[in-house]
């Protein structure tokens, strides 16, 4: 079997795995690939049964560094032979305190270097949502929160309350978290302008709630499961500016766009705008779990002693993986390559857009490396064509190129190619991605 070991008892078929998976585990957690990864490096994963595949997904955008990268793997095994968790309100350790240092000093950067920041380390994107408007709460003493339509931010409740999607994630998990409050998201493709969009804000402080009851708005400068859809830098400084004059804490979600994956280390600066409070995730530590609330340390520093903490929030070992992260990102240049690995995606998908898949490509967007292609009903904005976006994905994970689907009806294929992937095989898996597309729509 090629690139790979024979099928033994040892090494169960992936039919077997779904089989013993359906029996264990819950039907509600997603398991749509029936792919069982046995081994992965860089932007190659093998299955159990030896299948190659081209990873153009990265664990939903946690691998910017790709799978196991050397210097992440001996950064974690050299922190596990000194201490692998104390408890940090326990017992603390400096990669903790350097990470945070580091952390700070980028925000800083991104929002134009006027305000200092402090950081505080949870585990996953939705501990941090759930920690981040639980302080912008406590800061200001207000009680609304306002997200966006298209967006996520999490599972758990309140993540789930303030995420824009009903389906799957809300349906029949009530009642959520009160006082949210959700504004439509820019999107000129849809015919959502950038004045439209604040329009809409302005008439749910008219209608809803008053913006001296709003705690915070909590935005992702570019939507990932929403579709990749970008805000305007135009509508990113309005809403600032807003947050400004009402007291409101401007909050960026950078769990999926964060650590180089956009072309900046935060999406957030490519706008020119300072965030109140930032949080990230997924690729912040190469694979391991570890979140952060990056906030303006006058701000954090409002918050009394023993309001904040986690059992398991900034373990070494994780800490010690996102320093090797930061230094990789720098030595190796990802936030240019992430730019130069979006272009090669675009530039393909156009061409397909133009050729084969001319009616079906209804919009080609990207932001450095965050590359979407939105599909559509004979060119018309207003027809998902949710069935094509899953032929199309499900042809290409049978000819071994990993991809997903995102969007309001799945009809949007997206993709997080790791930043370390050569241009060789990047080329491969485009590819194998515009075979697909012939395979589905040239017939």
């Amino acid at each position: 079997m090629a690139d790979g070991h024979a099928t033994t008892n040892e090494y169960p078929t992936n039919e077997l795995l779904v089989a013993r998976r359906n029996d264990a585990c819950p039907a509600g957690l997603p398991s749509k690939s029936g792919i069982y990864a046995e081994r992965a490096q860089g932007a190659e994963l093998w299955d159990v049964e030896g299948k190659r595949y081209i990873d153009f997904i990265a664990g939903i955008g946690v691998l910017n560094l790709g799978h196991n990268h050397p210097k992440v793997v001996e950064a974690a095994k050299a922190q596990m032979d000194k201490v692998i968790h104390t408890c940090f309100g326990v017992a603390q350790y400096e990669p903790y305190v350097e990470l945070a240092e580091k952390l700070n000093k980028l925000v800083s950067e991104a929002g134009g270097g006027r305000s200092s920041y402090k950081t505080l380390f949870m585990n996953t994107g939705s501990e941090a949502t759930e920690h981040v408007c639980k302080f912008a709460r406590r800061i200001t003493g207000r009680p609304g929160l306002i997200s966006f339509e298209g967006s996520f931010h999490g599972r758990t409740l309140l993540a789930t309350a303030l995420t824009g999607k009903s389906r799957p994630y809300k349906e029949g998990f009530g009642p959520l978290p009160g006082d949210v409050y959700h504004a439509p998201y820019p999107n000129t493709y849809k015919g959502m302008s950038v004045q439209g969009a604040l329009n809409c804000l302005h008439h749910i402080f008219d209608t809803s709630i008053a913006p001296s009851d709003v705690a915070g708005i909590i935005i992702e400068p570019v939507q990932g499961e929403g579709g990749f859809v970008p805000a305007p830098k135009e509508y990113l400084q309005a809403l600032r500016q807003l947050c400004t004059d009402h007291g409101i804490m401007f909050i960026a979600d950078e769990v999926q766009t964060g650590f180089a994956r956009t072309g900046s280390m935060f999406a957030i600066e490519q706008a020119g705008v300072e965030p109140d409070f930032l949080v990230c995730a997924k690729s912040i530590a190469g694979g391991l779990p570890l979140s952060a609330v990056i906030g303006k340390a006058e701000l954090f520093d409002s918050i009394s002693a023993g309001a904040m903490g986690s059992t398991y929030g900034g373990n070494p070992v994780a800490c010690a993986a996102a320093l090797a992260v930061l230094e990789v990102i720098e030595s190796e240049g990802l936030i240019q390559r992430a730019e130069e690995i979006g272009a090669k995606v675009e530039a393909r998908w156009r061409e397909l857009a133009d050729g084969v898949a001319k009616g079906t490509f209804g919009d080609v967007r990207r932001v450095g490396a965050m590359a979407a292609v939105e599909m559509v009903v004979d060119g018309d904005p207003s027809k998902p064509n949710t069935e094509v976006a899953a032929k199309i994905q499900g042809r290409a994970r049978e000819l071994g190129l990993i991809t997903l689907t995102a969007g309001k009806k799945a009809q949007v294929i997206r993709t997080h190619v790791p930043l370390v992937a050569s241009d060789a095989l990047v080329d491969e898996g485009l590819d194998i991605f515009a075979q697909a597309t012939q395979d589905v729509l040239g017939g």
